[in-house]
């Protein structure tokens, strides 16, 4: 299965009227799966029940989040790590930067080992 990609031009950033314009390729989304449907499937390959994987799944997202708010990482295997990370304003001295500080809060996602694989070994397929 190959990863689908479409082409799409891009101005140069911070330049008026977007000076040199350039293609680059942009992959193509083909849906989404949900908790649900990530339960079914989960359901086929194993002998664990639809309600009992349904319940990991809720509570791996209700103890990653109580980990991420107090600063923890949180490694999930093969699938990858997640992480919080902070942007803040700068200022002149340490004793300066107060919780105030900070304007923007996002959670950085590693990849584990076996999707690193997946995607060194990925075939593209232009749309």
């Amino acid at each position: 299965m190959a990863i689908k990609f479409k082409v799409i031009e891009r101005g140069q950033p911070g330049v008026a009227g977007g000076g040199t314009k350039k293609f680059y390729a942009s992959p193509v989304m083909d849906g989404e799966i949900n908790l649900a449907e990530l339960t079914k499937a989960i359901e086929k390959i194993c002998t664990v029940s639809g309600a009992d994987i349904r319940a990991v799944l809720y509570a791996l997202v209700d103890v990653s989040i109580d980990n991420l708010a107090n600063g923890t990482i949180v490694r999930l295997g093969d699938l990858g790590s997640m992480r919080v990370s902070l942007n803040s304003e700068g200022k002149a001295t340490a004793e300066e930067v107060t919780a105030s500080a900070i304007t923007n809060t996002n959670l950085i996602f590693t990849a584990g080992q076996r999707i690193k694989e997946m995607l060194q070994a990925a075939k593209f397929q232009k749309e």
